[in-house]
């Protein structure tokens, strides 16, 4: 369970510091809309890395990513629904959406050590942006007091979730 929240509030946290960046702040139908596309993203990602990549570790970020991502969908709709929030498409999900689909486009046309590094490095920068957010965004600016303890507490799973992603971008490095 505490993977499910950690992903939620990765798909909060880009999506919020995208939303901010425009000059608002996402209203709750807003984000869960966003949580929704975020997460998608990074499953549709994940799956195409499984299928491609020959390195056992891509592999298995991969995987972590395809399963983790889809449990927090499900984590998702529990909140809605507990929230009685109907999602709202907006610019941010629409982007996230959009973003998905170049990314994938892009990861379909390499192959071999090429898809495996752009992967990765995507996942690397997705998660220093998700750290980022956090810090400069949403743990200031919550204000239900759950969600920001939320935030402060799982705050040390985004950073772990980075250095692994930097370990499999290194051991690639290396592999060269």
């Amino acid at each position: 369970m505490k993977t499910v929240h950690w992903l939620l509030l990765a798909a909060l946290a880009l999506a919020s510091a995208t939303v901010l960046a425009q000059g608002s702040a996402p209203t709750d139908p807003q984000i869960a809309a966003i949580v929704v596309a975020a997460n998608q993203a990074d499953i549709d990602a994940g799956k195409l890395a499984e299928s491609k990549t020959h390195s056992k570790d891509v592999k298995a970020f991969a995987q972590r990513m395809v399963a983790d991502h889809t449990s927090v969908n499900k984590a998702a709709a529990d909140l809605v629904h507990k929230l009685g929030v109907t999602p709202e498409t907006n610019p941010t999900s629409d982007s996230l959406k959009q973003g998905g689909k170049t990314n994938i486009a892009n990861l379909k046309s390499l192959q071999g050590a090429k898809f495996d590094r752009a992967y990765i490095d995507h996942e690397v920068t997705y998660h220093e942006q998700v750290i980022d957010a956090l810090d400069k965004t949403l743990i200031p600016s919550a204000q239900n007091a759950e969600l920001k303890a939320l935030l402060v507490k799982v705050r040390p799973a985004f950073v772990a979730h980075l250095d692994h992603a930097k370990q499999v971008q290194a051991s690639l490095a290396n592999a060269q």
